[in-house]
């Protein structure tokens, strides 16, 4: 089976530096949701597709590690890996890797499981899930 993986490209902005001039660990979860969303676009499994089909998809667990800061300044890449699982969830894992040295500054992964449009956890894969499995060889 081929990867499924996307990417989006950043930069670290002012605003998303603390005290001690390097990113806020809060930050991270925003550079996992822009990775997150460049896979939607990419493989046709955004917020607003799942929506489309009467689902929401929110994150229920979310991981990090962080090994490296990334500064002001800092081009990096941030990536997401899509993880194959039987359940009625969406899982994914991450890599952040600063640009200029090619080294990875954080991983982490999370979970989402998907709510129907009265927000009823939904036990068993909706279909157009499956399908989009079947479709992608996972």
């Amino acid at each position: 089976m081929e990867e499924l993986k996307a990417y989006a490209e950043l930069k670290v902005r002012f605003n998303e530096v603390d005290s001690m001039a390097i990113v806020w660990h809060g930050n991270y979860v925003k550079y996992f949701e822009d990775a997150r969303i460049a896979f939607g676009e990419k493989y046709h499994l955004g917020y607003l597709d799942i929506y489309a089909k009467g689902y929401y998809a929110p994150v229920v667990k979310m991981d990090f590690k962080f090994l490296n800061p990334l500064i002001f300044g800092d081009s990096f890449i941030a990536e997401a890996v899509y993880v194959p699982c039987e359940g009625a969830k969406i899982r994914f894992t991450y890599n952040i890797r600063r640009k200029s040295d090619n080294e990875i500054v954080a991983t982490g992964s999370t979970t989402q499981v998907f709510l129907d449009l009265k927000y009823q956890l939904s036990l068993y894969c909706p279909e157009f899930y499956n399908e989009w499995k079947t479709e992608h060889g996972v």
